[in-house]
């Protein structure tokens, strides 16, 4: 079932740096949402704190109602899985990919592995003989598949995209895009998608919010890149600049 996520007044503190001023956002059941803005805006640390990986904020996060804070470890991991940036750092290089893809089910007590396992392969287009491979002898390409096929097996209902395509070969990207664009049309999740690119977002999102220091600037629609409907100034000279970028390459 699609489930919506409803972030209010996340703040976060790093020593006496303040990172994220007060954020809230809205992300509908089934939507895609993204988060853009300049390294160092807070985007990648509203996910890290949404998904419990840090636990020192202030606010309020919730899932389809229910606080994330108040959710048995169990039920939240397999309610909200994480897709992260690097996709070689994200998979331990002595294990197989068998071994990565099982550990999620043994953990939670999930059985049927094998055919879990073989599905989680299919469903990310990559051979089930795979399994018995090492991240080393996968491509980027490949290895991100495996990434998105470990948060997958779970069947979550939220998916947090950490910058997924950034680490991948241009060739590569448009791949794993449409792959994401493909699950979520079958499956129904909700995606909370952080992006330097814009391209990615006007690909994949139907909001997504402008973040500078630690604050959301704007919400906009994916028609606001195109037809220049941003307020902000910050808003409008971030997406001149990158409409720019775009032509001049």
């Amino acid at each position: 079932m699609m489930k919506p996520l409803s972030i209010h007044n996340l703040s976060v503190s790093f020593g006496a740096v303040q990172v994220l001023h007060e954020v809230s956002l809205e992300v509908a059941a089934g939507e895609c949402f993204g988060l853009v803005g300049e390294s160092g805006s807070g985007k990648s640390t509203i996910l890290r704190c949404a998904s419990m990986l840090n636990d020192s904020w202030s606010g309020t996060v919730e899932i389809d109602g229910r606080n994330v804070r108040e959710m048995p470890v169990r039920d939240r991991c397999r309610t909200l899985q994480m897709v992260f940036q690097d996709p070689y750092g994200s998979l331990h290089p002595r294990h197989s990919i068998r071994s990565a893809l099982e550990e999620g089910l043994r953990v939670n007590g999930i059985g049927d592995r094998a055919e879990r396992m073989a599905q989680a392969m299919r469903d990310v287009g990559l051979p089930v003989d795979f399994l018995d491979r090492y991240p080393h002898q996968l491509s980027g390409g490949q290895r991100q598949r495996v990434a998105i096929a470990r948060a997958l097996i779970l069947e979550p209902d939220l998916l947090f995209l950490d910058e997924p395509t950034s680490a991948l070969d241009v060739s590569v990207q448009a791949e794993v895009l449409n792959l994401l664009v493909r699950l979520q049309k079958e499956k129904g999740f909700t995606y909370l998608m952080v992006s330097h690119d814009l391209a990615v977002v006007d690909h994949m999102c139907d909001r997504f919010a402008i973040m500078q220091h630690g604050h959301i600037v704007e919400i906009l629609s994916r028609e606001a890149i195109t037809q220049g409907t941003a307020t902000q100034p910050y808003s409008r000279e971030l997406i001149g600049a990158s409409l720019e970028y775009e032509r001049a390459v």
